[in-house]
C-alpha cells in the first residue's frame, strides 16, 4: 500500500460504491501513515462498505435467482460485513507486519549506538552514527528524531524509543541505558552499555519464547480441525451422499475449496501477526547481478510442465487428474524459477554473516594490539575461509589496486559488500572505516561487536529452533502428509462408491477426486506460506520459493496415492 499503485486506485474505485462520509479510526490514519502510503482513511473505510453493500446485494439477488431462501441470504450478509471488516483491518495488519520486520533489526541498531559510545560518550553522535549505518523503518525513524533533535536540542534516543515503546519496550530502556552512560565515567559507562546491549537480546529471545510456547495450542487446533479432520471426513462423503444427507458436490468444494482454506488462511495471518519480532531477510530485488528476470523462461517452464503433466496424469489417472497435474505442477515450477535465484542470494549473505563473528574478532584483536586496519585485514583475509574470506580478500586486493579507504573498499561502487545486501555486514564494516581513522581504541569495540554478533545469531536460531517443531508439522502436512491421505482417501472413497476409481469407474459423489485436489493443493500454499512466516517472518520471495517446492511435490503425491490406493482397491 506505499506509492499511487493499482491497489490505491482499486481502493478509489471502490470506494465511490459508498458516497456517504465517514469517520475513520485513528488505528486506520496511524497505519497508513506508518505505511506512508497515498491511500487516505476515508477512502479505506468507503472502501470497505462499498464493497460490503455489494456483495451484499449481488448474494441477495443470486439467492432469490436460484432459491436458496433465508440460509443464501443470512450467508451473504455474513460474508459482506466479513468482508467490510477485513478491509477495514487490513492496513493495520500491513503495518503490524512491517513494524515486527523492522524490529527484528533493534537488536543491531542497539549495538552501532553503544559502539559508537565506546569510542565517544556522545549519545547524540551515537544516534546519528546508527541512523547513517542501517537500513528500514527503524533506521528511517531515528534519522528523523536526530534531524529533529539537531534543530529542537532535544534527546533523539529518548524520542526515538518512546515512539516504538508500544510495540518493543525492551528498546526504549535499552536506549535509556545508553543516554545515561553518556554522563558516568569509563567503567560504569563500559557496564551500562553492556547491560543496553544484553538487555534488547534478553528481550528478544524472551519474547520469542513467549510466541512460541502461546502458538504450540492454535497451531494444533488449526492443523487438527483445518487439515486433519477434513481429511479423514472424505471417506465418509460419498456414503452421506448415498444415505440422501445432501451432501452434494457443490457442498463439497464450497466447504473443501472455498470454507477451509480462507478460515486457515485468516486464523494464519492471526498467528503470523502475533510474532513479536521478525528476523527478515536481506533486502534483495530484481536489480542484484545475481538475480536475473526471467519471465519468459518462467513463463516457459510454467506451460510445458504443466502441460506435460496434464499428459501424462491424464493417460494413467482419471480424466479430472489432467488438470490438477497442469495447475500444480506449472504453478509450483513458475514459483520455484522465479524465486530461486533471490533465495540463493539470501543463501550467500547468510553465508558472509556466519563468518562475520570471526573476521571482526580478528581485526579487533590485531588493531587492540597496535597493527593498522589494513594490516589486520588482510591477515584476517588469509586466515579466513569460506564466503566472508572472500568478501575480505576482494575488499584487501581493491584497495591495493585502487589506493582507496577502508570503507570504500567495502562499500564503494564496485566494492566487496556491494552484491551483499546484510545491513548488518555493512553497519560492522563502516566500524572497520573508523578504526582506520582512529587506530586502537577501536580494537575493544570490535572485539565487542564481535560478541553481540555472535550472541545475536544465537538469539535468532533458538528463535527457529522453538518454533521448528510446529513449523515442520505445517510445512510437511501441506506437501507431503495431508497430499498423500488425502489421494488415498478418495481413492477408497471412490471405491466404496461403487465401482473402480481408474478410468470408466463411476462415483455416486461426482468430482470428489478434483474437489478434494483443489484443498490439497490450497493447503500445499497455505501451510508452507504459514509455516515460512512463522519462522522468519513474511517474506514474499521466500514464501514464493517454498510454496513452489511444495506444490511441485504435494501434486505428484496426491495423484500416486490415489493411483496406489485405486489399484489396490
Amino acid at each position: 500500500m506505499t506509492g499511487r499503485s493499482f491497489t490505491a486506485d482499486l481502493c478509489a474505485l471502490a470506494a465511490r460504491l459508498y458516497p456517504w462520509e465517514v469517520t475513520p479510526s485513528e488505528e486506520v490514519r496511524q497505519a497508513l501513515e506508518f505505511l506512508d502510503s497515498d491511500v487516505d482513511a476515508a477512502s479505506v473505510v468507503r472502501a470497505g462498505y462499498g464493497l460490503g453493500l455489494l456483495l451484499a446485494a449481488l448474494g441477495l439477488v443470486g439467492s432469490v435467482l436460484l432459491g436458496f431462501g433465508t440460509l443464501g441470504a443470512t450467508v451473504s450478509l455474513a460474508l459482506a460485513l466479513v468482508t467490510a471488516h477485513l478491509i477495514h483491518e487490513t492496513p493495520g495488519v500491513i503495518a503490524l507486519a512491517r513494524r515486527t520486520r523492522a524490529l527484528g533489526r533493534a537488536p543491531d541498531l542497539v549495538a552501532r549506538t553503544v559502539l559508537r559510545m565506546r569510542l565517544e560518550p556522545s549519545p547524540e553522535r551515537a544516534a546519528a552514527f546508527a541512523a547513517e549505518t542501517g537500513t528500514g523503518p527503524l533506521t528511517e525513524s531515528l534519522a528523523r528524531h536526530v534531524r529533529r533533535a539537531r534543530a529542537t536540542g532535544g534527546d533523539p534516543l529518548a524520542a526515538f524509543g518512546g515512539e516504538w515503546a508500544e510495540w518493543y519496550p525492551e528498546l526504549e530502556r535499552a536506549l535509556g541505558l545508553v543516554a545515561a552512560a553518556g554522563g558516568m565515567g569509563r567503567p560504569d559507562r563500559e557496564r551500562t552499555l553492556d547491560r543496553a546491549l544484553t538487555g534488547v537480546l534478553d528481550g528478544t529471545r524472551t519474547k520469542m519464547r513467549e510466541f512460541a510456547a502461546r502458538m504450540s495450542r492454535p497451531v494444533t487446533g488449526l492443523y487438527a480441525f483445518g487439515v486433519l479432520l477434513p481429511t479423514a471426513l472424505v471417506a465418509l462423503l460419498p456414503a452421506a451422499s448415498a444415505a440422501g444427507v445432501g451432501v452434494t458436490t457443490a457442498t463439497v468444494v464450497g466447504v473443501y475449496d472455498v470454507l477451509l482454506p480462507v478460515g486457515v488462511v485468516v486464523a494464519g495471518v492471526w498467528l503470523v501477526v502475533r510474532r513479536p519480532v521478525a528476523f527478515p531477510p536481506p533486502d534483495v530485488d530484481r536489480s542484484h547481478p545475481d538475480v536475473r528476470d526471467r519471465r519468459w523462461p518462467v513463463v516457459g517452464l510454467g506451460i510445458g510442465t504443466g502441460a506435460a503433466g496434464w499428459v501424462v496424469a491424464g493417460r494413467v489417472l482419471p480424466g479430472w487428474a489432467g488438470p490438477v497435474a497442469a495447475v500444480g505442477l506449472g504453478v509450483g515450477s513458475s514459483l520455484w524459477l522465479r524465486y530461486r535465484s533471490l533465495v540463493a542470494v539470501y543463501d550467500h549473505v547468510r553465508e558472509v554473516e556466519a563468518g562475520l563473528t570471526d573476521a571482526l574478532a580478528l581485526v579487533g584483536r590485531r588493531v587492540a594490539n597496535g597493527e593498522a586496519v589494513e594490516t589486520a585485514l588482510a591477515a584476517a583475509a588469509a586466515d579466513l575461509d569460506g564466503a566472508m574470506g572472500s568478501v575480505l580478500d576482494r575488499a584487501v586486493t581493491r584497495q591495493h589496486q585502487l589506493n582507496v579507504d577502508v570503507r570504500a573498499a567495502f562499500l564503494g561502487t564496485h566494492g566487496a559488500l556491494a552484491d551483499v545486501p546484510s545491513p548488518r555486514v555493512r553497519g560492522s564494516v563502516t566500524v572497520l572505516g573508523l578504526a582506520a581513522r582512529e587506530g586502537r581504541p577501536v580494537g575493544p569495540a570490535l572485539l565487542a561487536l564481535a560478541e553481540h554478533a555472535e550472541e545475536l545469531r544465537r538469539v535468532e536460531r533458538e528463535s527457529r529452533q522453538d518454533l521448528a517443531e510446529v513449523c515442520g508439522t505445517l510445512r510437511n502436512t501441506g506437501t507431503l502428509f495431508g497430499p498423500m491421505v488425502a489421494g488415498a482417501t478418495v481413492a477408497m472413497a471412490d471405491g466404496l462408491a461403487g465401482g473402480s476409481a481408474l478410468p470408466g469407474g463411476g462415483q455416486t459423489l461426482s468430482g470428489l477426486g478434483p474437489a478434494v485436489a483443489g484443498y490439497v493443493l490450497a493447503f500445499a500454499i497455505v501451510l508452507p506460506a504459514l509455516a515460512t512466516s512463522l519462522s522468519r517472518g513474511f517474506d514474499r520471495p521466500l514464501v514464493g520459493y517454498q510454496v513452489g517446492r511444495s506444490l511441485l511435490l504435494a501434486t505428484p503425491v496426491y495423484l500416486g496415492s490415489y493411483l496406489v490406493v485405486a489399484g489396490i482397491v
